[in-house]
């Protein structure tokens, strides 16, 4: 299956290098690009991607809040943040706003291409040092809570092994790396996601991930 994308940047030398990156992915077909926040929930609704790849300091229009216009008005549409910024503020704020992807952009080409995949498919997928930040936040600087102290404190309705597996996605690892780590089959962690999701009351990773920094 071939993914859609939109490129938005503000910066024209930029959306052209990914614009002739990503056209030579064979799986990955660009639909359109936008130069500011506005012009991209207009592109959307006129070039119907699958991903659309954001940066978030532009003018008029800044791509969180693009994100949050494109998300509420075409929920099938992924946005994965691909910025400059990974500041604490910048993360939380593009993930509030529905992002199911944050990368800087010292990512490579195949980088870029595994995480247009992934959040395509549904997954979330965070760059290492925001996915680090993001712990970091999460324990106030510290470790991560553990489980019954920290995150299952927080979410009473969540067992031992429910909040296990939530305080991992908050790292942002993947099902295969959860079930590694906690030494359980992939389609066991498959199950505690979703029943994490469910009493959570979200519907992705990236949610998840806003509800917990929250």
């Amino acid at each position: 299956m071939t993914i859609r994308v939109l490129v938005v940047d503000d910066q024209a030398i930029v959306r052209d290098g990914l614009v002739t990156v990503l056209s030579l992915v064979p799986d990955l077909e660009v639909v359109g690009e936008a130069g500011d926040g506005a012009a991209a929930v207009v592109a959307v609704e006129r070039d119907r991607p699958d991903v659309v790849l954001m940066d978030l300091r532009m003018p008029e229009v800044d791509g969180a809040t693009a994100t949050a216009r494109i998300v509420a008005a075409h929920p099938e549409v992924a946005v994965l943040v691909l910025t400059t910024f990974a500041d604490d503020e910048s993360i939380v704020t593009a993930l509030r706003a529905g992002a199911r992807g944050y990368l800087t952009k010292d990512a490579g080409r195949a980088e870029i291409a595994t995480a247009v995949r992934a959040v395509a498919s549904g997954q979330t997928t965070l760059d290492a040092m925001v996915g680090a930040r993001l712990v970091a936040q999460l324990a106030g600087g510290g470790d991560v809570p553990t489980a019954g102290t920290g995150l299952r404190g927080r979410f009473p309705d969540l067992t031992p092994r429910e909040a296990d597996v939530l305080e991992r996605i908050a790292e942002g690892r993947s099902n295969p790396e959860i079930a590694a780590d906690l030494y359980l089959t992939v389609p066991t962690v498959k199950s505690y996601v979703n029943q994490v999701f469910a009493k959570l009351g979200v519907r992705s990773r990236a949610e998840a991930v806003a509800l917990v920094l929250r």
